[in-house]
């Protein structure tokens, strides 16, 4: 039987997505339509008031399935948030008969699976890394058939803080559907946006929301890091407003209109002329290049907090492919000049080009609910995990 169309959750801190995917040729998802909503009740990726969360999935939704013609009565959920954590864990056992069977992949990799988290955290990942063979044949894609007398297998596991997901979880039930499976935001923009040549050379994938900004490198093929850090666009939103004394809505506008994640040279005598917003009839002029300083200092600390991550654990000098940044952020003109002078790396805009159908303004803004889609296409085919999804999601009848 065909796969149904799924759904795809996405309660951002400045916008709620929904979006709604099918499988179409070459088993490539195809996106049937999406609804997008500004999010009320959200800070920094974490639910505050589900009841104005509730208002912004409600019109997404509604959105959605008017566009896609698909009745939503399960989705799949993004979350993300400053609690999104990594770690790795091995799994050894000693090989019987001195060649690796079948059998001793999944008892390795069940071991490996076990992974010990404090009581109010949640697994949302289990991720296969690469076997080490007797101590001394590390980076193993395929120990099958070899011989060696020990086997370990490395799992990278993305966890959260339980509270919070559900928190998530809630907002999802408050409007009467069900998730049926909740994955990371950034796991899923990589699903999106990268190739297996990036993963193989090395890849860090920055998806940059507006209260967060979630990351997960690649490293030989193999996801090596992740996590999220509690900043995103809102927080050079907020730096405007205070250096200008404007309101959040003024502040956003000029960000989008104006800003730039670059100091330029030649911005030094440019003025932007700004109509007071007690009066239409009142002007009020700022140079171009303090709100350039004000922004940059914010976007430039970000990603120097990356790079010390990156650094610490090891992963910086692997990632021959670069940066690949999404989210609405990636849209802040020369915000890429910005990221290849902090890390010293080639960096690039990250659109969804492993999905097809999708018609945007702005496609790496889309990133995660496309990857999401595809994260869910994965596991049905895998494990059937969403069979019951051919009961809930029906055409509607025009």
């Amino acid at each position: 039987m065909a796969m149904p169309p799924i759904a795809a959750l996405e309660i951002g801190t400045s916008r709620t997505l929904v979006c709604v995917g099918e499988v179409g040729q070459g088993d490539r998802m195809r996106i049937l339509g999406y609804g997008q909503s500004e999010t009320r009740g959200v800070r920094k990726g974490q639910i505050i008031d589900v009841g104005q969360a509730r208002v912004g999935v409600e019109t997404a939704l509604k959105q959605a399935e008017s566009m896609s013609g698909v009745d939503v009565w399960q989705v799949l959920l993004a979350v993300t948030g400053g609690h999104i954590q990594s770690k790795s864990n091995p799994g050894i056992i000693t090989i019987r008969d001195g060649v690796v069977r079948a059998e001793e992949k999944e008892e390795v990799k069940e071991i490996a699976s076990d992974i010990p988290l404090d009581r109010d955290r949640q697994a949302l990942h289990t991720l296969k890394q690469s076997y080490t063979l007797d101590d001394d044949r590390p980076g193993i894609a395929e120990p099958e058939g070899i011989r060696c007398n020990m086997m370990t297998l490395n799992m990278l596991a993305i966890h959260g803080l339980k509270n919070r997901i559900d928190s998530a979880l809630d907002v999802a039930k408050s409007v009467k559907v069900e998730v049926t499976d909740v994955a990371f935001a950034g796991l899923c923009a990589s699903l999106s946006t990268l190739s297996e040549e990036q993963k193989q050379r090395g890849v860090v994938v920055l998806d940059l929301g507006g209260g967060t900004t979630s990351y997960i490198a690649f490293a030989n093929g193999i996801p090596v890091t992740a996590g999220c850090l509690a900043v995103g666009g809102d927080h050079i939103t907020n730096d405007i407003a205070l250096a200008f004394n404007l309101t959040l809505t003024r502040a956003e506008e000029m960000k989008r209109k104006e800003g730039c994640a670059v100091v330029e040279a030649d911005a030094a005598n440019q003025r932007i002329t700004l109509v007071q917003e007690s009066t239409e009839r009142d002007e009020r002029q700022i140079s171009r290049r303090m709100l350039s300083t004000v922004i940059n200092a914010r976007v430039d600390e970000t990603f120097r907090v990356l790079r010390k991550m990156l650094t610490s654990e090891r992963v910086l000098p692997n990632l021959g492919a670069g940066v690949v940044l999404t989210g609405g952020g990636a849209y802040l003109r020369k915000i890429k000049d910005q990221a290849q002078h902090v890390f010293g790396l080639p960096c690039e805009i990250g659109l969804p080009v492993n999905v097809d159908g999708l018609e945007a303004d702005q496609p790496a803004a889309f990133a995660t609910a496309t990857g999401l889609l595809m994260y869910g296409q994965m596991s049905y085919e895998d494990t059937s995990l969403f069979a019951p999804l051919r009961k809930f999601f029906k055409r509607m009848s025009k």
